[in-house]
């Protein structure tokens, strides 16, 4: 399987990356340095020792400084990325087979047991096949931790439909393994994740309150990604192109939602007023390929969102739009309108 959203990567200098997205170059993939080789570092792989690195901005900059040529000006995103070439890649850790090897496994203990446990739980509430199901992070490449979240994965649409089906019911019941977030929990979130992304937290608690995909399972936090199988994406390298149209802050209402639980997510917007920035229309669409917009917006809800506005031009289809990207820069937001 070709690797994408959910798969870690491994390369020929002992970099481990997380893969991003669904659609890749030929003979590269998009992926984001997220295990780096430190003397100093607190986790390790082998005999080897390991610090994580969060913030893009930070990931940018050590393959500026170490590994120049994966960083790559793409004319098809029109973007700045991290691309690894398969022949510098000497392992690809997939979640599918690592949730294979953990069933396989007589005894579990600590983390591997919580995500074993948590993963068999989701099978049969929503009875989806265990080659649809994964395990991420840290514990896929054996660099967890103690307190390290249980990272799930769900592929395929109707496998993420049914499992988000379940985890809902669970999480409104009282006596299941699945608690949603509190207050504190978001608080302490919020605290995480405004190092990397901007708004207030009382705009953090409106849209994060209620998400599915992150919560707690016996008393361990969980972050699940869903995502669509390969060939569920129509789309292929090169058949769309996209033009970086500047910087825009806009309000709009969503209209479709249905793309939200998805990593990458989409949400279809009408009624779009350009707040700051380039006045281009038709704005059709809020994307953005990081988990943490999933699920940030409902069908109805008026939004304001800022980040990068994207000139799309589908050559397959004779198509083109505009869209604003949201997640490759601090600044960049999606909250409720109030």
């Amino acid at each position: 399987m070709q690797p994408i959203e959910g798969f870690l990567i491994e390369s020929v200098e002992n970099i481990i990356f997380d893969v991003k997205g669904l659609v890749h170059p030929p003979d590269k993939v998009v992926a984001f340095p997220r295990f780096i080789p430190d003397l100093e570092g607190s986790r390790r792989h082998g005999e080897a020792k390991y610090r994580k690195v969060y913030s893009l901005s930070e990931r940018f900059m050590f393959l500026e400084e170490n590994l120049p040529s994966y960083v790559v000006y793409d004319s098809v995103f029109d973007e700045k990325l991290c691309e690894v070439p398969l022949r510098r890649v000497k392992r690809v850790y997939s979640p599918i087979n690592y949730l294979e090897k953990l069933r396989k496994k007589r005894k579990l203990e600590g983390l591997e047991a919580a995500a074993f446990q948590c993963l068999k739980f989701l099978k049969e509430e929503a009875r989806v096949p265990w080659n649809k199901l994964g395990v991420s992070g840290s514990l896929l490449v054996g660099l967890h931790t103690a307190t390290s979240d249980i990272d799930p994965v769900v592929y395929g649409v109707e496998n993420c439909w049914k499992v988000h089906s379940a985890l809902r019911k669970l999480l409104e019941e009282d006596d299941t393994p699945f608690q949603p977030y509190g207050l504190a929990d978001l608080r302490k979130l919020f605290d995480f994740r405004s190092k990397d992304t901007l708004m207030s937290f009382e705009d953090f608690v409106a849209v994060e309150s209620g998400k599915v995909f992150q919560g707690k399972f016996l008393n361990r936090d969980y972050f699940i990604r869903f995502v669509k199988a390969p060939n569920e994406i129509s789309e292929k390298y090169g058949d769309v192109r996209y033009k970086n149209c500047g910087y825009a802050k806009i309000e709009a209402v969503v209209v479709d939602d249905a793309e939200s639980i998805f990593t990458p997510c989409t949400y279809k917007i009408e009624d779009v007023k350009v707040v700051e920035g380039p006045k281009l229309q038709p704005i059709k669409e809020i994307v953005s390929f990081r988990g943490r917009f999933c699920e940030q917006a409902k069908k109805g809800e008026r939004v304001k969102a800022q980040g990068k506005i994207e000139h799309v031009k589908d050559y397959g289809k004779n198509h083109e739009y505009f869209r604003l990207l949201i997640g490759n820069n601090p600044s960049d937001y999606l909250v409720l309108k109030r």
